[in-house]
């Protein structure tokens, strides 16, 4: 299956910006380069990339910021935070906000193509719809084929990753999942302390989408000591 190769780089450094763009385009990814956020979010929202690469710091405001306004908007595509940055807090801020992963510099371009390419392969790929089916979890309508989840008449807005996150629970409904089955299966990322606590903040975002009351959670459940499960 051939993936989706249009990403945008918004950076404000033109020498990073540069050697990030050459070693894309060499691996076969079309890269359009923009240095400032309102520049990115205005051709994110007209030309619809793939996947988008966003600087925390930019001349014109925090990458946090931009990350908030392309969910806003309702683009669904993959967002990837670079930052120098490795306080944990900055990391949940970036998850919390809607971005699907996290690098911080200095990285190798090989770990940054590695999780560009999970990254595509879960929201386009094999694992991004099912097979026409359809899962029902109390009055949420979980639509594998489309990539959709409503309920009743609305249309939720989740993230590719909220909705990979909810379709792995959905299709094993009942059952406790441990944070590390989590992490191989909606990342494609060998578990540790640091992605698990990943998981942590992407079910607290779910519950707020799908949850009656995301504070008294009705259908995805805590399971101490083991992880979370989802039920009907």
């Amino acid at each position: 299956m051939t993936l989706p190769n249009h990403i945008l780089l918004i950076e404000d450094d033109p020498a990073i910006a540069k050697s990030l763009q050459d070693g894309l385009i060499r691996d076969g990814y079309r890269v359009v380069w923009k240095n400032t956020g309102a520049d990115g979010l205005a051709y994110a929202r007209q030309e619809q990339p793939s996947l988008i690469l966003l600087d925390v710091r930019l001349p014109d405001g925090s990458g946090f910021d931009v990350c908030r306004q392309i969910r806003r908007h309702g683009l669904h595509m993959p967002v990837m935070i670079l930052t120098v940055q490795r306080d944990e807090l900055d990391k949940v801020l970036g998850l919390e906000i809607g971005a699907d992963d996290y690098v911080t510099k200095p990285f190798s371009l090989r770990e940054l193509l590695s999780r560009i390419r999970a990254q595509l392969r879960r929201a386009y790929g094999e694992y991004a719809a099912g097979q026409g089916e359809v899962i029902f979890v109390g009055e949420i309508m979980i639509d594998l084929f489309r990539g959709q989840v409503q309920r009743g008449d609305q249309l939720l807005n989740l993230t590719p990753t909220e909705f990979r996150l909810l379709a792995y629970l959905a299709r094993h409904l009942g059952q406790a999942l441990t944070r590390a089955q989590i992490i191989e299966e909606v990342w494609d990322f060998a578990p540790d302390l640091e992605s698990e606590r990943t998981v942590n903040v992407h079910i607290r975002r779910l519950r707020e989408k799908i949850e009656p009351d995301p504070n008294r959670p009705s259908l995805i459940l805590t399971v101490p000591g083991v992880g979370y499960r989802l039920v009907g």
